[in-house]
């Protein structure tokens, strides 16, 4: 049985950047926190996403437009330039260079053109999708298996009871995977935050990308530690999101989230910086969402002790791929099964906790406006403060990550 509090695909599952991979892009990362051995495990075990969903669309028929075009990591400042190096040297010392392929300026262009590109990496883990197109076929698919219970908010999770408003249900395993609202769940609130991320989409302008070489399905992020992240669609259209959203407070997700005017306005102004030859293009839709960001930026599963409530969360923006994986992991929660799935660090780790609120809050809040100034200066030349530089220093201090990358 499935309890949705609304309608399946209404939250970030169905209005997300449409960005799916693995983990090889976060090599870098995955060594840093767990070593070669462990880093190159996981990605290789995440390596089959972009495979799975393709074989469940074309069993199931779900055309989610789904295009397997890699992922450029672009740099756009001279500071963002040490991010690309990182990506091809790690993959150099740990022995799988055809992972990533550095491009020159000139090399760049040849994929898509922009005089703010300095130079780039071209991860072959991606795709694109539709993320409504595909989350309706999971729900259709779902429908045919399971119960399936839409606009049945759940209340209270006990072990072996579900409250929702209109009843209750009394299961043998519970499997909490709600996304950014387990921000809100007692059990796992001190790993999370919340952020919000917005898209602006355009009109269909199909000749003004073949104008700047972009026809070839790279989805595409910059160096920005609230990042751009941009895409083509099958129709013609440019996705431009910005990460730079506000900072949820206690687990609410409010409007902040939907409607923030600053975030939209953001997201629009990385499109005609980022992209110039675009200035003709049309902004015609515009939407955002939260997003559960861990405090190591990477996702999170476990079982309550001694109770049957499993749960997953911490997908920090990255989740349409990983959550392949995940529901695997999930499963065997479930079923108590004991492989190498279950013994992955996303299981076995101890994710760090975050500050109580209200500092978590107040903090986070403070480090995220000094950062956005820092790229602010950086876009525009200039030096950042030095008290936007501590502010952003922060979190490394800590030994915490904020911001969308």
């Amino acid at each position: 049985m499935l309890l949705e509090a609304d309608e399946c695909g209404l939250g970030p599952s169905g209005r997300n950047g449409g960005f799916v991979h693995g983990y090889w892009s976060y090599l870098p990362r995955l060594r840093n926190e767990f070593g070669d051995g462990r880093a190159l495990e996981i990605a290789r075990l995440t390596d089959p996403i972009i495979s799975g969903v393709r074989a469940f669309c074309e069993e199931h028929q779900v055309d989610a437009w789904l295009r397997e075009g890699g992922m450029l990591r672009v740099s756009a400042t001279p500071s963002q330039d040490a991010d690309v190096d990182e990506d091809v040297e790690t993959v150099r010392a740990l022995g799988v260079p055809d992972q990533a392929v550095p491009l020159s300026g000139e090399e760049l262009e040849q994929r898509i053109r922009s005089p703010r590109f300095r130079k780039g990496v071209l991860w072959r883990d991606c795709a694109t999708v539709q993320p409504a197109r595909l989350v309706r076929g999971l729900r259709r698919v779902a429908g045919e298996r399971i119960r399936l219970y839409e606009h049945s908010r759940v209340k209270k999770i006990e072990d072996g009871r579900v409250e929702t408003e209109r009843g209750s249900v009394r299961v043998k395993d519970v499997v909490v995977a709600v996304n950014a609202a387990a921000a809100g769940w007692k059990p796992v609130q001190r790993q999370l935050t919340v952020f919000g991320s917005y898209v602006v989409l355009t009109e269909p302008v199909p000749e003004l990308l073949e104008r700047i070489n972009w026809t070839g399905g790279e989805a595409v992020i910059d160096g920005r530690m609230f990042l751009h992240y941009f895409r083509t669609t099958n129709d013609g259209r440019v996705l431009m999101g910005s990460g730079s959203g506000p900072i949820g407070f206690g687990g609410r997700i409010d409007e902040r989230f939907t409607r923030d005017r600053a975030t939209v306005a953001r997201a629009e102004q990385g499109l005609r910086y980022l992209l110039p030859d675009l200035a003709e293009a049309k902004v015609t839709h515009a939407w955002g969402g939260p997003i559960d960001v861990s405090s190591d930026h990477l996702p999170f599963f476990g079982t309550l002790p001694g109770k049957r409530i499993h749960y997953g969360a911490g997908y920090s923006g990255h989740g349409v791929g990983p959550s392949w994986l995940g529901g695997q992991i999930l499963a065997r929660l479930v079923l108590r099964v004991d492989d190498e799935l279950t013994r992955l660090p996303f299981v076995t780790r101890r994710v760090r906790k975050l500050p109580p609120e209200p500092i978590k809050r107040l903090g986070g809040g403070l480090v995220r406006a000094s950062i956005l100034a820092c790229e602010e200066a950086e876009q525009q030349g200039r030096r950042p403060s030095l008290a936007a530089r501590a502010g952003a220093a922060l979190p490394r201090i800590l030994g915490l990550r904020i911001g969308t990358r």
